[in-house]
C-alpha cells in the first residue's frame, strides 16, 4: 500500500501550530444569524468532533470552511493560509475534503471510477491515480467491490465510498459530516474503526459532524458544541459529555 502515505501532506511531528482555524466566523440569512462568532482551531493530526442538536449550525460551519457558502465575517486559515471565502475547487485544492449528509456517488460508475476521479485531481497520469484510488478502496474495506456499479452499494458502503472519494483528492483536513447517519450499532462500530485506523495509518487531521454520541466520544479527542450557531462548549470529550450547557440543550431538544 505504498500509495496510502501520501493520501495526506504532513507537517513535522510536534509542530505547535493548529492546521485549521477558525476565527470568528459568522453566517446570514436574510437576518438569520445562522453561524454567530465561531472560534475553534483543530490540530495537525486530531480528530475533532462538531456537535450540537439540530439546526445549530454544524452543516453550514462545515460549508464556510470548505467554500461552499461565503461568510458574513470571520476568517478560516489552513496551514497557516487565509482559504476564507474561497470557491470549493480552490479549497480543495488548498487540502480541504469533505464528505456530505446525503450520499449521491456516480451511480452509473464502477466504485472504482468513482474515486479515481477524485484521484485525478492530485496524479499526474491515469495509471498513478488508479493505483491510488485502489489504495484507498483497500484501506476503507472496499477493494473486493472496486468493479461493482456504485449503484448498488448498501448504505455503509455507500458511507465509505463518500470517505474515499474525498480521501483521493489527498486533504490535509477531512471533514467528515455524518458519515454514520442511518447505520445499524454494528456498522457504527466499523466505521468507528476504519476511522481510527485511517488517522493512525495516514496521519490524517479530521473534523466530524456527528449525531451518534459513542461515536464522537470514541473518535474524538477533542469536542466543539454548537447550539442555535454559538459556540457553547469544548473540550475533552468527557469534560464536554458533563457540562451543564451541553446536557442542557440536548435534554431541551429531546423534550
Amino acid at each position: 500500500m505504498s500509495a496510502v502515505p501520501s493520501i495526506h501532506a504532513g507537517a513535522p511531528a510536534g509542530a505547535a501550530a493548529p492546521l485549521l482555524e477558525v476565527r470568528g466566523l459568522s453566517k446570514s440569512f436574510r437576518g438569520l444569524r445562522a453561524v454567530d462568532d465561531v472560534s475553534f482551531s483543530v490540530p495537525r493530526g486530531a480528530i475533532v468532533g462538531l456537535i450540537g442538536p439540530n439546526g445549530a449550525g454544524k452543516t453550514t460551519t462545515f460549508n464556510l470552511i470548505a467554500g461552499a457558502l461565503p461568510p458574513s465575517g470571520g476568517s478560516v486559515v489552513l496551514d497557516g493560509a487565509d482559504v476564507t471565502g474561497i470557491s470549493p475547487d480552490r479549497a480543495c485544492r488548498a487540502g480541504i475534503g469533505r464528505t456530505f449528509q446525503i450520499v449521491k456517488p456516480f451511480g452509473a460508475l464502477s466504485v472504482l471510477e468513482n474515486v479515481l476521479v477524485g484521484a485525478l485531481h492530485r496524479s499526474p497520469g491515469v495509471g498513478e491515480a488508479r493505483r491510488a484510488a485502489m489504495d484507498i478502496l483497500d484501506l476503507l474495506g472496499l477493494s473486493s467491490k472496486a468493479h461493482l456499479p456504485a449503484s448498488g452499494l448498501t448504505l455503509p458502503d455507500r458511507k465509505r465510498l463518500e470517505t474515499a472519494r474525498a480521501l483521493a483528492t489527498r486533504p490535509k483536513i477531512l471533514l467528515l459530516d455524518e458519515v454514520m447517519a442511518g447505520l445499524r450499532p454494528v456498522e457504527v462500530d466499523a466505521m468507528v474503526e476504519t476511522l481510527k485506523d485511517l488517522s493512525a495509518r495516514t496521519g490524517l487531521t479530521i473534523l466530524l459532524i456527528e449525531h451518534v454520541m459513542r461515536a464522537v466520544m470514541a473518535l474524538s479527542g477533542h469536542i466543539v458544541v454548537l447550539h442555535h450557531g454559538r459556540k457553547i462548549a469544548e473540550g475533552a470529550p468527557e469534560d464536554v459529555a458533563r457540562d451543564p450547557h451541553v446536557l442542557e440543550c440536548y435534554l431541551g431538544e429531546a423534550h
